[in-house]
């Protein structure tokens, strides 16, 4: 049985001053997107030049941070936040709302689009293909820090996992079943799967991979977005059933959860765009 690695979430220590591996995983997706989209406007699929990419990672980062924390707040724990509202600005803790994040930067986008007279879904296509390796990075994030776990696996499964920090959790599962307190106390804890390693590859990497090579080609304004949208909510909504489901504004469900329901809308939406942009481009 794999047990995960427990590592320090402080990546560096300098006197008082600590660098947390989640903080780090942000610089990279941040510069994942510079790096990316510098060379996609040296191969000229943009509008835009160096300057101007660096106005918009402004502009997108504090969108996702801002939106990504307000989103945790607003649609997973906002009892918890309002009882201990000074943890709402602890970033380094971890807790950010993909959703939530997504929001701020379309807000941020949207403001870049208006200031510098462009389209919106222009600037939107462009950023698509540069996102998901960001998202890869928080999912590495979100490994180390060992959170957001998996539901419990197979014990035969070659890489199920036992995470220490869900020691509560595994508890309370076991206590509702005779078999799950069995393994309980065969293994020391529950096996799980490592489900933030499985986003990592969905969300990730695979999504990468389908909108750099979609966006190769010249397609109609917002297809690329519109791809975006549906690749990401397929991606989170499958993933799910892998990762223990959060306790939303909802409550806690083990049929449909919290990420699922704010992917549906984006799956059904990217959908409809998608066709609708596509017919405009071929009449």
């Amino acid at each position: 049985m794999i047990i995960h690695p427990q590592f320090d979430p402080v990546a560096i220590q300098l006197g008082p001053l600590a660098i947390h591996w989640y903080g780090l995983m942000y610089l990279l997706g941040f510069a994942s997107f510079l790096i990316l989209g510098n060379y996609r406007i040296k191969r000229g699929h943009a509008f835009l030049t160096s300057k101007l990419l660096d106005d918009l990672l402004m502009y997108g980062a504090v969108g996702v941070v801002l939106g990504g924390r307000l989103g945790e707040v607003l649609f997973y724990q906002p009892g918890y936040y309002l009882s201990h509202p000074l943890e709402i600005l602890m970033v380094w803790k971890g807790g950010m709302s993909f959703h939530g994040g997504f929001i701020g930067v379309l807000i941020g986008v949207a403001l870049f689009a208006r200031k510098h007279g462009r389209s919106f879904w222009e600037v939107t296509d462009f950023i698509a293909p540069l996102v998901p390796l960001g998202l890869a990075a928080g999912r590495i994030g979100n490994f180390i820090n060992g959170e957001l776990w998996g539901r419990v696996a197979d014990p035969k499964l070659p890489w199920a996992m036992l995470f220490p920090q869900a020691k509560m959790d595994d508890l309370i599962q076991a206590q509702q079943s005779s078999d799950l307190m069995v393994t309980l106390l065969n293994y020391g804890g529950l096996p799980r799967h490592p489900s933030q390693l499985y986003e990592f590859a969905l969300e990730g990497l695979a999504l990468f991979a389908l909108l750099w090579c979609f966006s190769a080609k010249t397609r109609a304004r917002g297809q690329v977005s519109a791809l975006f949208l549906i690749g990401y909510g397929l991606a989170r909504f499958g993933s799910e059933f892998f990762r223990t489901p959060d306790a939303g504004i909802f409550g806690q469900s083990d049929v449909i959860s919290m990420g699922q329901w704010l992917s549906l809308p984006m799956i059904v939406i990217g959908m409809a765009l998608f066709y609708l942009f596509g017919k405009r481009k071929a009449a």
